[in-house]
């Protein structure tokens, strides 16, 4: 386990459904798992000037197995700002 992974969702206003069957996925995979401690689902809305913003969902280290399945990107370790915690455990902090 080396890195951060993410999916953009794109507009927020049109996500929810997406964002709820990923969070029900990522929840079964971490119940299978036994709950790790490092094992953690993230929101934040990024506008980067834009109009309407757009969710991307960030996966820990430890959810790499689940990130895989479900199509996501390695990326950067995100910051703690504007991240909000949607399943798992909170493993932001530095």
């Amino acid at each position: 386990m080396t890195g951060w992974f993410v999916i953009n969702l794109g507009d927020a206003m049109l996500v929810q459904d997406a964002l709820v069957d990923l969070q029900h996925r990522f929840v079964c995979s971490y119940q299978a798992a036994g709950c790790p401690p490092d094992m953690g689902l993230f929101m934040r809305h990024v506008s980067d000037g834009r109009l309407h913003c757009e969710v991307r969902v960030y996966f820990s280290p430890a959810a790499a197995d689940v990130a895989a399945v479900l199509g996501a990107k390695p990326c950067a370790r995100p910051g703690p700002e504007d991240l909000n915690l949607l399943a798992g455990n909170g493993v932001t902090k530095r």
